[in-house]
């Protein structure tokens, strides 16, 4: 595994990782949503002890999570203001890196088998999560995102609900 590297916009702060993510959480949370101004966060979480801030020093906004009413720090760039890593009070030993901050935002892997959708409930009606395994037509319950995939076309399938039912 090669070391991956990432930072904010005016390159004031980078960060290094030396694995790969233990998983990717892609959160359709209000909180998430108000803190990219997007739909969902692609985040790749890391064991802390292979995250490094190698220059610059990222400010902390503190925010008590509406969930486990744990503390969520967002690390992020008093320059330019670019958010990019989470730290969480509940899962003390994790990062949960923006994923778009990366140099190469497509090198870590998305596999069903390593990525969770969250909070989908909250996620915008125009919302559509692919899920290459459900290519083709018709609909099947998918076990791994917890929902009923809905197959518009073979890459664009849609939530048809959040239970096994039809």
């Amino acid at each position: 595994m090669s070391v991956q590297e990432g930072g904010c916009l005016c390159g004031a702060i980078r960060y290094r990782v030396k694995s790969p993510p233990l998983r990717v959480t892609v959160c359709h949370c209000r909180f998430c949503q108000r803190a990219t101004g997007s739909a969902f966060l692609v985040e790749p979480i890391f064991a802390k002890s292979d995250f490094a801030v190698i220059s610059g020093q990222p400010k902390i906004y503190r925010q008590r999570s509406e969930g486990s009413g744990k503390m969520v720090d967002v690390h992020f760039c008093g320059d330019c203001g670019t958010k990019l890593f989470l730290t969480f009070e509940r899962f003390p030993d994790a990062v949960g890196v923006y994923g778009g901050t990366f140099d190469d935002p497509n090198w870590f892997e998305r596999s069903a088998a390593k990525t969770r959708h969250i909070f989908g409930w909250s996620r915008p009606q125009i919302t559509l999560i692919p899920v290459p395994a459900c290519a083709g037509t018709g609909s099947s319950w998918n076990p791994a995102l917890n929902m009923k995939i809905l197959t518009l076309w073979p890459w664009v399938p849609a939530f048809a609900g959040t239970s096994g039912e039809s």
